[in-house]
């Protein structure tokens, strides 16, 4: 059987992309399923997030720049969880201007055929539309994106939509697409707008549970825990508790 595989993707940075990363997938790994995450950013803040701070150890850049058998980067980082680092030369990628169809279908082969043991497999994408990205949406079916209650998110999220209906031409396939209010902030009116202006133009596609901001989301990453292991009673705790149960279920807005 097929690990479902996700790439967690908005080209606006500050919206809650690694922190979803981190908190829904140990949140998975937390209710029993096997969970593997690849940190696809350069600048490897999902590894910092979960705890790995060697930057040179060998990841995904490996796989798909020296042909690395994929196996041999897993690194175990929790109980059910499983990280494949960025790697040191995962940005020599977006420099690159040829091979980019070969690495897709690495890519594409890797995700397909070795991650069969496991449930989910997450993809963290870097804050960017540029060649990683592109191998990441030519090698998956399905984007989560994350989002933050404000006017420049919900801005950004038109060029986003329009770089993924792009993707969709091209290869000649849909996207499962869903979002997630990764940075919510119930107390301001203006995200209160933002959300509803999202559930009108994207209905049953936000995930029901939102991620309401708080200072402990922030402050678990630079000690590499995750919420449940910094704070695991706090309001953000049972918040990505009740979004894995939405992602799990289906169950949207």
């Amino acid at each position: 059987m097929n690990a479902r595989v996700v790439a967690i993707f908005n080209q606006k940075g500050g919206v809650g992309k690694t922190t979803t990363s981190t908190n829904l997938s140990h949140a998975l790994a937390k209710a029993g399923k096997k969970v593997t995450v690849i940190d696809f950013d350069p600048q490897g803040h999902l590894s910092i997030s979960l705890g790995m701070l060697n930057r040179q150890a060998s990841g995904i850049d490996a796989v798909l720049l020296d042909g690395a058998d994929v196996s041999q980067c897993v690194i175990p980082m929790r109980e059910n969880l499983q990280l494949i680092p960025s790697g040191p030369k995962l940005h020599d990628i977006e420099l690159m201007s040829t091979g980019g169809a070969k690495r897709s279908e690495i890519l594409r082969h890797t995700l397909l055929n070795d991650f069969q043991d496991q449930d989910y497999v997450f993809i963290d994408c870097p804050p960017s539309s540029g060649l990683l990205v592109a191998n990441v949406l030519f090698a998956t079916d399905e984007i989560l994106i994350p989002m933050s209650s404000d006017f420049l998110a919900l801005q950004g999220l038109s060029d986003l939509i329009k770089t993924i209906r792009k993707f969709e031409q091209v290869l000649k396939k849909k996207y499962k697409t869903q979002i997630v209010m990764a940075r919510y902030t119930s107390s301001r009116k203006f995200s209160k707008e933002v959300l509803g202006k999202l559930q009108q133009y994207f209905p049953q596609q936000i995930l029901a549970t939102v991620i309401r901001e708080t200072a402990v989301l922030s402050e678990c990453t630079s000690f590499g825990m995750t919420i449940f292991e910094y704070r695991p009673k706090s309001v953000s705790a049972n918040d990505f508790h009740n979004l894995a149960k939405d992602f799990l279920q289906g169950k949207v807005m």
